[in-house]
């Protein structure tokens, strides 16, 4: 380890320095009293306290540049690092708070090995690598903090500790329905089976899942496909007549205009998930009049009501106002509706809403627990599933013509494994780490033939693995093999890259600009392994830092094959022959202690096992019910919910209950 006496020494007192005959034995009288990191203390106690101006302005471009908060943020590589950097766009308090929350990786009686000052030079073991240069300026500048905060008093450290105020926890916001739930609610308004939504321009994923707000733009062409959509569902809604019975009896309702404004009132509250506004009404009424008198027709004037409606903002966005508003109990029947049946409330949950009925948390959570056992809710969970798992991949895969045991019938059946195994685990109460562990599975006779398992006396029962067999949980399922592989190769980064992104919730940094990501060819004259021609990443400066993180992963799965079957080598085809390359499946998961593994199922036991493959569930469940990213501001509710997740036995159901009576899905009244 370098010295760095050099420095402090020069602000020793003057009588030190400058007087020969003494030096020698006050330095040594300074050694014995304080030690050498004490007097490192003593030294910077008298250089001018350092503002945490001098942290905004000169460290913290340094950290950011060195890219230290690419992994330690709450959903970095690093999380489970006491070092968390605030949001990127924290503002200055915050960054002068962060400055003196690195107290938490600072040794104040032996600064010279605080982690702060070691690891971003490499000299104390770093999964990130050298990001500072020993002996730089930049280097010189995190020293110089260090020392500022290892100097500062007990009481010093108490007031700087008071200053770290926790962040405002985001509100919830307005988001635009997914396509699955318009779908959905269309059906259950117009009794409309055709997923209309499915011919909309495609969603994109943003952080694995399609309903997240900063991913829910609404271009000008899918404007227009709500337009031609809203247009078909109300002609068709009347077609032959009001078969839906959505206008009121004419008996019933009096004259036309109080039978206008009984179904725009009636059917409005359903499309707009609450009461209709007075204004709102009226205008609704004047195209109701004037589609009647322009087309000679009561109904012709519903008709262009449904359409309208069926455009509006209030139905195609799930509306958050926050608490207090007039609506709050009906945002919160949508709420409930929507995330736990992925569609528009029933009548009943209006009803409720509008006798006030779900003013309490254990209102709330006795309807979330009826809901939990109607058939929409599962339907709902498997959309969750669906997104979660990237079935889209597995279903629309493209295999090389050598993988002739995969079809589209294969990848169907592959969804549907996982599927099982999930309603195995959900909704049968058991404890869902499983998920990873599970020694058995759900197949058909295609799968038991690619497994090499017997085959199932009927489609789709438990089949159990032999004990020597690699295969555990989803980690064994073609449904995350095939997801994670190329059409004629298997992807160890993009295997790895899975596991930390969505089995661990980590958040990796994309590749710098211009790299080149194509590995190197395969050939018979020069036969390489994938752990072979990954090293090459390991050897560029540009690819190591995030490479180190995700293929020592990847290279754990390399005995299954791009359609998820087991190949004891790597076998290389060319010119008619047929090369096979032994594997080293030796793997671990860098940032969690005892992490070795070869197979899936030895995979499994290690994210079953780790905090962050536990709390991956949880925040992977959150950011599916609230459409966002969490927060480092939101970890005390993470910390909530994974705590009765945890205390329940890992029951998913649980989860899902403590989710819905959270109080940041309740939103409680101020």
């Amino acid at each position: 380890m370098r010295t760095s006496l050099v420095s402090p020494l020069m602000s020793l007192p003057s009588y030190l320095r400058h007087s020969p005959q003494r030096s020698f034995l006050v330095l040594l009288v300074y050694l014995l009293s304080f030690g050498f990191s004490g007097l490192a203390r003593v030294c910077a106690q008298s250089e001018q306290a350092l503002s945490p101006s001098f942290f905004v302005e000169q460290l913290y471009p340094v950290l950011i540049d060195a890219g230290c908060q690419d992994c330690h943020t709450d959903n970095g590589v690093a999380s489970d690092t006491r070092l968390a950097f605030p949001d990127v766009d924290a503002g200055l308090s915050n960054l002068e708070t962060f400055a003196y929350d690195l107290l938490r990786v600072t040794d104040r009686q032996h600064p010279e090995q605080s982690p702060l000052l070691l690891k971003p030079v490499s000299e104390e073991e770093h999964t990130g690598g050298e990001l500072i240069a020993p002996g730089s300026h930049e280097e010189q500048l995190l020293r110089r903090w260090v020392l500022h905060l290892s100097s500062l008093s007990d009481q010093q450290v108490q007031d700087a500790q008071a200053r770290i105020r926790p962040e405002i926890i985001p509100r919830l916001a307005t988001r635009r329905l997914t396509h699955a739930q318009y779908n959905n609610a269309v059906q259950d308004l117009l009794g409309d089976r055709t997923k209309p939504a499915n011919r909309f321009t495609e969603e994109d994923f943003v952080r694995g899942f399609k309903n997240q707000v900063d991913g829910q733009i609404i271009s000008p062409l899918l404007a227009e496909a709500y337009s031609k959509s809203a247009e078909r569902l109300a002609s068709v809604a009347f077609r032959g007549g009001d078969r839906l019975g959505l206008v009121p009896d004419a008996d019933l309702a009096g004259n036309e205009e109080l039978r206008a404004s009984a179904f725009i009132q009636d059917f409005g509250l359903r499309v707009f998930r609450r009461p209709m506004t007075a204004a709102e009404v009226d205008n609704y009424r004047r195209l109701h009049r004037a589609c009647s008198q322009t087309e000679g027709s009561f109904r012709s004037g519903c008709r262009a009501v449904v359409e309208a409606m069926l455009q509006s903002p209030h139905f195609l966005m799930q509306v958050e106002r926050g608490p207090g508003n007039a609506y709050e109990q009906f945002e919160r029947a949508s709420r409930l509706s929507f995330f736990l049946w992925n569609t528009t409330p029933s009548p009943e949950l209006l009803a409720a809403a509008a006798e006030g009925r779900l003013s309490t948390h254990n209102e709330l959570a006795d309807w979330a627990e009826r809901m939990l056992d109607d058939p929409r809710c599962r339907d709902s969970m498997d959309e969750f599933l669906a997104q979660w798992l990237r079935f889209d991949r597995v279903l629309t895969a493209t295999r090389d013509r050598r993988f002739s045991k995969f079809n589209s019938n294969v990848a169907m059946a592959m969804v549907e494994e996982t599927r099982r195994l999930f309603h195995h685990l959900a909704w049968q109460d058991r404890n869902f780490l499983e998920f990873y562990t599970a020694d058995y599975t759900f197949i058909d006779s295609n799968l038991a033939a690619l497994y090499e398992l017997p085959a199932p006396a009927e489609a789709f029962q438990r089949v159990e693995y032999a004990a020597e067999s690699g295969r555990a949980g989803v980690l064994g399922h073609g449904s995350f093999l095939v997801a994670t592989s190329k059409p004629a190769e298997t992807s160890p980064t993009e295997r790895g890259l899975f596991v930390r992104t969505q089995f661990l919730s980590h958040e990796v940094p994309a590749p710098p600009p211009g790299v080149t990501t194509s590995l190197p060819e395969i050939t018979k004259e020069r036969p390489m392994t994938n752990r072979e021609r990954l090293e090459l990443h390991l050897n560029s400066d540009a690819c190591a830092g995030c490479h180190r993180l995700i293929d020592p992963i990847g290279l754990g799965l390399e005995q299954y094959d791009p359609i998820g079957a087991f190949q004891a080598q790597m076998q290389i085809r060319e010119d008619g022959e047929t090369l096979a390359l032994e594997l080293d499946t030796q793997a671990h998961i860098q940032g969690i202690v005892n992490s070795s593994f070869s197979n899936p199922r030895e995979l499994g036991r290690v994210l079953a096992n780790s905090t962050a493959g536990q709390r991956a569930i949880v925040k992977q469940l959150f950011r599916y019910a609230f459409g966002r990213r969490e927060t480092s501001a939101d970890s005390p509710e993470i910390d909530r919910l994974f705590d009765r997740f945890r205390d329940s036995d890992f029951r998913f159901r649980e989860l899902l209950l403590a989710l819905v009576t959270s109080d940041l899905f309740f939103q409680p009244s101020p």
